[in-house]
């Protein structure tokens, strides 16, 4: 069954491309590490007519805006697997030094997800 990580990051609208850029050269060592698909998507319909709007779920300041993300694997094994690769990776920590990203990292939510309807 295949396994979904799934991220929901607050980002300042002027540091959109820099999170853009560093996420198009993770997403690529992910997929040279065997993720089967790598996504990031910028808010852009946010206020919903029901349920809990991510804006105030993710309590954001002004200027800010979400991103979701998304992993695919082939199960939860191979997540495990392909990450442990990633987190060994000495590229993922040339592109992302903690002391200099585009958001607040303690700020992100992730989750692994198993999938039970994809159609």
């Amino acid at each position: 069954m295949r396994y979904v990580d799934g991220y929901v990051v607050p980002v300042p609208k002027k540091n959109l491309k820099a999170y853009f850029r560093i996420a198009e050269k993770a997403g690529k060592i992910w997929k040279e590490h065997g993720a089967l698909e790598y996504g990031e998507s910028a808010g852009d319909d946010l206020q919903p007519k029901c349920g809990l709007p991510f804006p105030k779920m993710m309590k954001l300041k002004p200027g800010e805006t979400v991103v979701f993300s998304w992993i695919v694997f082939k199960s939860r094994v191979h997540r495990d697997r392909v990450n442990a690769k990633v987190m060994k990776d000495p590229r993922l920590m040339e592109i992302c030094d903690p002391k200099d990203m585009p958001f607040d990292f303690k700020r992100m939510a992730y989750g692994g997800f198993n999938i039970h309807v994809d159609l």
